[in-house]
């Protein structure tokens, strides 16, 4: 049995469904702007109309909520682009196969079908934005996209994905979406992969009430209240308080000159009374609390709408409410956000595209390629440094290739320049001749000098350390290591590691003689060949 994107059976078929019937329509520009005035009561009757099925006035709601909100609207773009930013690949069925026979009996195949299918996706025009779009059901909740299939060179292939606006969708009498049009308003089914379906798994329950703009839909109301009284309070702050008083027996007119007077005080600061009447100007309290309770109230919605959509807050604002250590644990948590999106939208293309891509031009049988995104998590390379040194200390052998690969450092090439670690107040540079002898290239002390003489006599050492031989004697710490190397630069790295605090003469003579063991152990032809 075969079940379509939205879990309904289907009938297989070789050909897809090319009727269209998402077409643009100029009248989804229209909104009605239901924020406007919002009210408590106006939105909890917006919430129930979408628990019903009908989603039209929620949605257009939530796109002027992302419009107004800053904040929001920044949030949620954080969301979208830790997925949008990333790369991402179709890799073969049988890297994740269970079994290793299954995997060689499968593998071309299997390439010949991630090949089609990666073609197809990456021939798209605009896919990263069509990606985008689907990514907009991290706030609403869902988002929809038509497929526009096209069949070319006998293939049935997607030539481009077309956003649907989700207000044009009703889940009226129905637990599945369909597409209101103009010929049928109360909406027509979407056919078995007629269109793409993504929604955002953020907690269980139905579609229509899984958007993270849902869960923000309060805060924004009552940071709204704060804003809107808050302008109002800046507009006046500061300036004293005009009172008119007039007389028991003043007359309508007076009373009506007393007012326009007052009013034009504020703008003109001139205006003309009766003697019978009087202006007393109050000043404002200073430094009173109720200048920031309006802030107080706007901060803590935009927390809580922090908390909801990214997971955390500090992550945000570092500088007000935390460290630097405390703001990279909460960036943690908005990692795995990053990944449970990149999860989710990739099983979505999964299941969506490339399944219908590979049953239409394959089978229905044949195994499905896997979308991924490409991340990678930071890795804390001075925590990984302390393990490649512990490892080295107690004998465990570490490819070079390795380290460079998880340091991202290149291995030095011919002829280029090898940096050492100082020795005392010594900074020395090696360089490797053409000839294969270590060369020390001149180095000055912290108190300039240079070691000239100790310079001529390491590089006749190294030169007769390639074909000497003899009966030296080395302890053992100084045999396991030379043991353990590869290389004469890692004998010598390592010297220079163990004896950094040793006398410059007294490492000349030890250097010799790890030269001299490296080379009858015949290390100098694997390296220097």
């Amino acid at each position: 049995m075969i079940l379509d994107q939205f879990g309904r059976e289907f009938t297989a078929t070789k050909k897809p469904e090319r009727r269209e019937i998402a077409t643009v329509s100029i009248r989804d520009r229209w909104s009605q702007y239901p924020s406007d005035n919002l009210t408590p009561v106006r939105l909890a009757a917006i919430l129930k109309e979408a628990d019903q099925g009908d989603v039209y006035r929620q949605m257009e709601l939530f796109e002027e909520m992302e419009e107004k909100d800053t904040h929001l609207s920044a949030e949620l773009l954080k969301r979208k682009n830790g997925v949008n930013c990333l790369d991402f690949d179709v890799i073969p069925y049988e890297e994740r196969a269970k079994t290793s026979a299954y995997r060689k009996k499968k593998k071309v195949e299997n390439d010949k079908v991630t090949d089609f299918c990666r073609d197809v996706i990456f021939s798209m025009p605009s896919f990263e934005e069509s990606l985008f779009d689907l990514l907009d059901a991290i706030g609403k909740g869902f988002a929809c996209s038509w497929i526009k299939w096209e069949i070319d060179s006998g293939k049935a292939v997607i030539s481009e994905l077309k956003w649907i606006h989700q207000k044009r969708l009703t889940f009226a009498n129905s637990l599945t979406p369909k597409l209101m049009t103009d010929d049928n308003p109360m909406g027509e089914d979407i056919g078995p992969f007629a269109a793409v379906f993504h929604r955002h798994k953020a907690r269980s329950g139905y579609d229509t009430r899984a958007g993270m703009i849902r869960v923000c839909a309060w805060m924004y109301l009552f940071k709204n209240y704060a804003i809107k009284d808050w302008v109002a309070f800046a507009e006046v702050f500061g300036m004293p308080l005009r009172l008119g008083k007039f007389d028991p027996g003043a007359g309508k007119e007076d009373k009506d000159a007393l007012i326009a007077a007052i009013q034009s005080l504020g703008s003109d600061a001139a205006g003309i009374i009766s003697k019978s009447t009087e202006i007393e100007f109050v000043e404002a309290v200073k430094g009173s609390s109720t200048e920031n309770i309006y802030k107080s109230l706007s901060d803590f919605a935009n927390t809580e709408m922090s908390k909801a959509v990214i997971g955390s807050t500090l992550t945000t604002d570092v500088g007000e409410r935390g460290s630097y250590a405390a703001a990279k644990t909460h960036n943690d948590v908005r990692l795995d956000l990053v990944k449970s999106d990149c999860w989710s939208l990739a099983n979505t293309i999964r299941n969506q595209i490339l399944r219908p891509l590979v049953g239409y031009n394959f089978g229905w049988e044949t195994p499905v390629p896997w979308f991924k995104f490409c991340l990678e998590e930071p890795e804390d390379l001075k925590a990984l440094m302390e393990v490649y040194k512990g490892a080295s200390e107690i004998g465990q052998p570490i490819a070079a290739e390795h380290v460079s690969e998880r340091f991202g450092i290149a291995l030095p090439e011919k002829g280029q320049t090898i940096l050492t670690p100082s020795v005392g107040s010594t900074a020395m540079k090696y360089s490797r001749r053409n000839s294969g002898a270590l060369s020390l290239v001149k180095a000055k002390t912290d108190n300039g000098t240079v070691f000239d003489d100790q310079q001529m006599e390491l590089e006749d050492l190294a030169d007769r350390a390639l074909t000497a031989g003899g009966g030296l004697r080395l302890d053992a710490p100084v045999k396991r290591l030379i043991a353990s190397c590869n290389s004469l630069e890692e004998v010598r790295d390592k010297i220079f590691g163990l004896y950094g605090d040793m006398a410059v003469e007294d490492l000349t003579g030890l250097l010799k003689e790890a030269l001299v063991t490296a080379a009858l152990k015949g290390l100098a032809e694997k390296t220097w060949k």
